[in-house]
């Protein structure tokens, strides 16, 4: 629906489970989570409603409350406003936000269009699921995720700003497909490969160590049996690496595709980025160097 000069809406919805024990930081993350998929589109979120499914037997009402707390500290940063909601009883806790925002038409930051010769940039560490699946675990305490929970915290808009700036010719979230799940999305119909050199791919510490140790959820594996008949490894590729690229995240940075001659964009935001990849001509496969 288009609205005055060239604005269109935009509505997204997104509900998770709890990836942290405290119900604040669990509110604070999942209202970024959920405004996450405007800012991958280059829009801005104006609203939001609250979902959230709630055991009421088991849990006192003060949770819910805390977790309603810690979305309203992120959405008033966001300068977002939350104009309502709905709540249902559930055998588990959810919680996410219904985002409406508007966008420029004619400047949506769409998941494909990359072309021959951009580079790929990602605008956070990846390693969210596997460091939450070591908490679960216990093999983590809460301090120990501190790293992860200042990323999951941190929103996309300073990073969607930066690609808008850059021209980027496409752009996506990275959630709970992981890194090669959402590259993959990006090369659909694609008459071009992504070449991600593994080496520049940043990770938050203590991943790989997890990964030793087991820590690895379900859905990494699910999503590397799905990726595999498209994904070319480097010979000798470690099973870590390649779960860690298949990790799902929570609260994930941006993957866009951008010209070598507007990376300056990022520099001029400060927004954490690393240039983890090329795109050339091919059939919509995804080389790991």
């Amino acid at each position: 629906m288009c609205l005055v000069n060239g604005q269109a809406i935009v509505e997204t919805v997104d509900v998770m489970s709890p990836v942290v024990n405290d119900p604040f930081i669990f509110g604070e993350i999942s209202a970024t989570n959920s405004l996450s998929d405007v800012y991958a589109m280059g829009g801005r979120p104006l609203t939001a409603m609250a979902v959230a499914g709630f055991p009421l037997c088991d849990y006192e009402p003060v949770v819910l409350s805390e977790i309603l707390r810690g979305a309203l500290a992120t959405l008033d940063r966001a300068g977002v406003a939350l104009v309502g909601g709905h709540s249902f009883d559930n055998g588990d806790i959810k919680f996410g936000l219904s985002v409406m925002g508007t966008v420029n038409k004619d400047r949506i930051l769409r998941a494909t269009g990359a072309v021959s010769g951009n580079l790929l940039v990602l605008t956070k560490p990846l390693g969210i699921g596997i460091l939450t699946t070591a908490l679960k675990g216990k093999l983590l305490a809460d301090d120990d995720l501190n790293e992860a929970v200042e990323w999951m915290r941190t929103l996309n808009d300073v990073a969607s700003g930066a690609a808008l700036r850059s021209g980027a010719a496409a752009c996506t979230d990275i959630t709970g497909f992981g890194l090669l799940g959402h590259a993959l999305n990006m090369l659909s119909s694609a008459d071009v490969d992504f070449f991600i050199d593994s080496s520049k791919v940043p990770l938050m510490g203590r991943v790989m160590e997890m990964i030793d140790e087991g820590m690895v959820s379900g859905g990494a594996h699910r999503n590397l049996a799905f990726v595999s008949d498209r994904v070319d490894w480097k010979p000798g590729a470690p099973e870590e690496l390649k779960l860690a690229l298949a990790d799902p995240q929570t609260s994930g940075g941006l993957l866009i595709a951008t010209g070598e001659d507007s990376i300056g964009a990022f520099e001029e935001a400060k927004v954490f980025y690393r240039i983890i990849g090329r795109v050339a001509k091919g059939s919509g496969r995804i080389h790991v160097l």
